[in-house]
């Protein structure tokens, strides 16, 4: 199997550490990467029109051409996924990870702000 280290999924999967070969979570760990891109949707983050993905095919640079976004929103996906997926029994460390989550949330969702307040400025 090609490693494709640009797949959404793979990536995921990477950081949750769980390997390309293993596809027992495959559908759980879609549905939570689907869920968190509606949430980005939201935001105003991602294709206008909305982004999932079915398989390991789709691509960040498909979701995403931002390349200032692209650490916070692969960031982002990660924590969400994982706080779905396999919350750490550790309170303290699944609070930070919240923490986390929400600061990208609200810097994520300022940047989209800022970016629509931009493109509606009209040049006198």
């Amino acid at each position: 199997m090609e490693n494709n280290s640009n797949s959404i999924l793979t990536s995921i999967k990477k950081l949750l550490g769980i390997t390309e070969e293993q596809t027992d979570f495959d559908m759980d760990i879609i549905i939570h990467i689907n869920t968190t891109l509606t949430i980005l949707n939201d935001l105003g983050v991602g294709p206008e029109e909305g982004f999932v993905i079915e398989d390991s095919s789709a691509t960040w640079d498909e979701y995403i051409t931002d390349r200032r976004k692209f650490d916070k929103i692969k960031t982002y996906v990660y924590l969400k996924v994982r706080l779905y997926f396999d919350p750490p029994q550790n309170a303290s460390l699944k609070e930070a990870m919240e923490k986390q989550a929400a600061e990208l949330e609200w810097r994520l969702n300022t940047s989209a702000e800022n970016q629509e307040g931009s493109e509606n400025e009209v040049d006198l």
